[in-house]
C-alpha cells in the first residue's frame, strides 16, 4: 500500500483555530461597536451540582473595558482569575477600548442560585 492511499480518507477532526480565533473576532467586531456605544453585554447560566453545595457555572461578557467585568452576574464577582474553586477556567482579551471574558466556575459560589440564566446590558 502507499502512503498517499492510507491518507486518503484522513480529516482532521477540527478546522479552523478553534475557540482562540473565535473570541479574537469577537471582541474585534462586536466589542469595539458596543465600546463605541459605552455599553457591555454579559451572558451566563449557572446550575447547581445534585448533592453538594457547588455550583457549575459559564458566563462571559463583551464591550466597554470598564464595564465588562461588570456584567458578568454577581454570584461570579471576583471569580475571574481567582483559585478558589475546584475548577476556575478563565480567558480575557482586551483590544483597545474593548474587552471580552469568559468563566467556566465548578466549585461553591455564594448567592448562586440552584438554576440561573442571566443576560443584561450595561
Amino acid at each position: 500500500m502507499s502512503a498517499s492511499r492510507d491518507r486518503r480518507g484522513f480529516r482532521p477532526a477540527c478546522g479552523g483555530c478553534g475557540a482562540g480565533c473565535a473570541s479574537v473576532l469577537v471582541v474585534l467586531t462586536i466589542g469595539l461597536v458596543l465600546s463605541l456605544f459605552s455599553i457591555a453585554i454579559g451572558i451566563g447560566a449557572s446550575i447547581r451540582v445534585p448533592f453538594t453545595d457547588s455550583n457549575l457555572t459559564v458566563a462571559g461578557s463583551v464591550g466597554q473595558k470598564q464595564k465588562a467585568v461588570e456584567s458578568l452576574p454577581n454570584y461570579a464577582e471576583g471569580r475571574l482569575g481567582g483559585n478558589q474553586n475546584f475548577i476556575n477556567h478563565t480567558t480575557t482579551l482586551t483590544i483597545g477600548p474593548a474587552e471580552g471574558t469568559a468563566l467556566i466556575v465548578l466549585g461553591k459560589q455564594p448567592g448562586a442560585p440552584i438554576a440561573d440564566l442571566y443576560l443584561v446590558a450595561r
